[in-house]
């Protein structure tokens, strides 16, 4: 199954920045070789559901092991049976309605 997800993983406990952590997370991400675009207030990664899970999980280890004793993380997910979408057809759809 493919799925687009939005991932923003925060790390607790290790003071005000977090672009530390951030980075880890966008090295696993990029690394999957998943199509992906970062955000201001996260992620959007898109593949196989495994794949993507994998990542999300990949993320939190990597948080932890970075030295995170806490992680908060907001994922959204939507899937589709009905015909195949990606992250550029969600935002060509609204451009194109913009006129842009």
């Amino acid at each position: 199954m493919h799925v687009i997800v939005d991932l923003c993983v925060v790390p607790l406990g290790v003071g005000v920045s977090v672009s530390e952590y951030v980075t880890e997370c966008q090295r696993i991400i990029e690394a999957s070789n998943l199509d992906y675009a970062m955000h201001a207030y996260g992620t959007n990664i898109e593949g196989p559901w495994d794949e993507v899970m994998a990542v999300v999980k990949a993320c939190h280890e990597r948080v932890h092991e970075c030295g995170a004793p806490r992680i908060t993380t907001t994922l959204k997910m939507g899937t589709r049976t009905d015909r195949a979408q990606s992250m550029a057809d969600k935002v060509a759809s609204v451009e194109k309605r913009l006129g842009t």
